[in-house]
């Protein structure tokens, strides 16, 4: 009950800040950098709320600053809800170290539901990745647009 609880409070913080940010791509570039400083403050909080949905839009606003912290999440934090966002986040923000991190957290990770979740957040990326680099040969349902 306490952990639908807080996935559901998640869920609707994540809503919530997804109408402010959600332009954060068409922001001027000092804008967009006091938005990316305050999503790394975010993302090194205590608050899990705030790391999550900090992590969240980093992967959002695909900031190449955000990918160590989010790096350290992934490997380090005990919740395996913001390890997955920083999964979920690296993916998006598609930088190598990143991405390689994702895989062997696929392979390695000690908890089983952090295992399964980042091998198919990855096998995901590349299936979309072969899908815009082969739009012909791609099959009928690996249809994925952004």
């Amino acid at each position: 009950m306490k952990t639908q609880l807080f996935f559901v409070t998640a869920i609707f913080t994540l809503f919530l800040l997804l109408s402010g940010l959600a332009s954060a791509n068409t922001l001027d570039s000092p804008a967009k950098e006091k938005v990316e400083s305050n999503l790394l403050v975010g993302v090194q909080s205590s608050n899990e709320g705030l790391k999550i949905s900090s992590a969240f839009y980093l992967g959002e606003i695909k900031s190449e600053k955000g990918v160590n912290h989010l790096m350290k999440i992934l490997r380090e934090d005990s919740n395996p809800g913001a390890r997955l966002m920083a999964a979920l986040s690296l993916i998006k923000i598609e930088d190598p170290q990143g991405l390689y991190l994702v895989k062997r957290t696929a392979q390695f990770n000690s908890e089983e539901r952090v295992r399964r979740m980042s091998d198919k957040l990855y096998y995901a990326y590349l299936i979309n990745k072969y899908v815009e680099e082969n739009p012909k040969e791609a099959p009928s349902f690996a249809v994925l647009k952004k």
